[in-house]
């Protein structure tokens, strides 16, 4: 795990010579982590906290907390969706000086909050004592400059879901390798059956396979932000991606978990999607898929990790917080305690849980839409332990994932993915550029 030092964050990672993070603030906040801290209410004061979040009745699961914990309690209230209109809400709360004191943040979008002031640097109210209770790579994409800027909530690590006996009709092996996973491809398009989506238009898919591959598109040095988007790993897998979407082996006409791909996959057209862990809940949507489907480790590459991770959120202390060390309280419970992670499962349908020691009782046990398998004790648990640790997000996350989507479109005109990905590593440069944040290639 690769810790970002303050000077990096401050000077290198967003912008040289410049305090960027006062330099770019919301109007209506103020560098809030260069004020005095606030002290926890006074014994016998009820404290009220405020949540906004995306996933489902959390309220359920924060009563647990209100009945346990009547001196803090908290109120949920729902928003869209991050980029469906959630983080405007919050950039617009942060630029009026009011919002919640807490906010469901993905783990990629956490620097581009910390880029306007938006969140409070736990460190500041003793985080540190709680890091032992969350998974070490979680901790890592929370902690910059020294500071840790959100309480991971939960993570997607990437396994293979398949249909057995679609495998067995081809005469295909399940796959251990990209490689065998290619060669199951072709023995499954003889029969017509799709091996499985690449979906052109989400570029967090194929981000994902370069992270397992062992790509590092992002890092932090003394004076800029250093792009890494076109390295050999990526090109690997951008070279290997080209070679089967041309053989035909995947369907690009249909993202994962669309109506055309639901349609698609109970009509027996596809025999596995590489995928996180949370897509075992959205996979119940195929018609008649009840005891037809498994859970294997994700093919894995000459080089990398055995896994990757897709999506990921935290409870982020937002800067408007007044009382941010009970924010925190709650933040390390909700994620870290037994009776919260859950509570976030059965109501809330979380992705993998961060705490390691905890994947969550109702994930414990065979499953019986997966024909018995004990899938996330067999796959997801030794999954989430292979990541990437490298890996890091940066400012303009889903404007890359935008332009990576714009590029890949092009493979219907005859653009490459390998071109594509070098047209999408220019292209952020720009926005890097005109966002008057500092940028240079790596030296290759």
């Amino acid at each position: 795990m690769r810790r970002v030092s303050r000077r990096q964050f401050l000077y290198g990672g967003f912008g040289a010579g410049t305090l960027a993070l006062a330099g770019c603030s919301t109007p209506g906040t103020s560098a809030v982590n260069t004020q005095p801290t606030i002290p926890p209410a006074a014994q016998g004061e009820t404290v009220r906290l405020t949540y906004w979040a995306w996933i489902t009745d959390l309220q359920v699961v924060a009563d647990i907390w209100n009945e346990q914990n009547p001196h803090i309690q908290v109120d949920v209230s729902w928003i869209p969706g991050a980029t469906d209109g959630g983080y405007q809400k919050l950039y617009s709360s942060l630029a009026a000086g009011a919002g919640p004191d807490l906010a469901q943040v993905e783990l990629r979008a956490l620097p581009e909050f910390m880029l306007v002031n938006g969140l409070v640097d736990l460190t500041r109210y003793g985080v540190e004592q709680y890091e032992n209770r969350f998974d070490e790579t979680l901790w890592g994409q929370v902690s910059f400059a020294d500071g840790v800027y959100g309480i991971p909530q939960d993570s997607g690590p990437v396994g293979m879901y398949y249909r057995p006996d679609l495998f067995e009709e081809a005469g295909a092996e399940i796959p251990t390798s990209w490689v065998q996973w290619r060669e199951a491809g072709r023995a499954l398009k003889e029969k017509g059956i799709f091996l499985d989506s690449f979906p052109l238009t989400d570029g967090s898919v194929f981000t994902a396979h370069a992270m397992q591959a062992g790509a590092t598109w992002f890092q932090a040095e003394e004076d800029s932000w250093v792009i890494n988007m076109s390295d050999e790993a990526t090109l690997d897998v951008a070279r290997f991606f080209d070679e089967v979407v041309d053989e035909g082996l995947v369907t690009t006409q249909h993202e994962p978990y669309s109506p055309g791909w639901f349609a698609a996959a109970s009509n027996d057209q596809i025999a596995s999607l590489v995928s996180a862990s949370w897509g075992d809940a959205l996979l119940s949507g195929v018609s008649g898929a009840e005891g037809l489907w498994r859970v294997a480790p994700a093919p894995r590459w000459e080089h990398g990790y055995g896994s990757s991770t897709i999506g990921g959120s935290t409870s982020a202390v937002m800067a408007n917080c007044q009382h941010p060390a009970e924010a925190l309280e709650f933040a390390v419970w909700l994620n870290s305690h037994p009776e919260g992670i859950d509570g976030l499962i059965e109501h809330s349908g979380i992705g993998w849980s961060a705490n390691p020691e905890h994947i969550g009782t109702p994930r414990q046990g065979p499953s019986e839409f997966f024909g018995g398998q004990e899938y996330n004790t067999e796959v997801f648990e030794p999954a989430a332990y292979d990541q990437n640790p490298d890996w890091q997000w940066w400012p303009i996350v889903q404007q890359t994932f935008s332009i990576l989507g714009d590029e890949f479109r092009r493979k219907a005109q005859g653009l490459s993915l390998v071109d594509a990905v070098i047209a999408a590593e220019e292209a952020t440069i720009e926005v890097f550029k005109n966002k008057g944040l500092s940028i240079r290639r790596a030296d290759r």
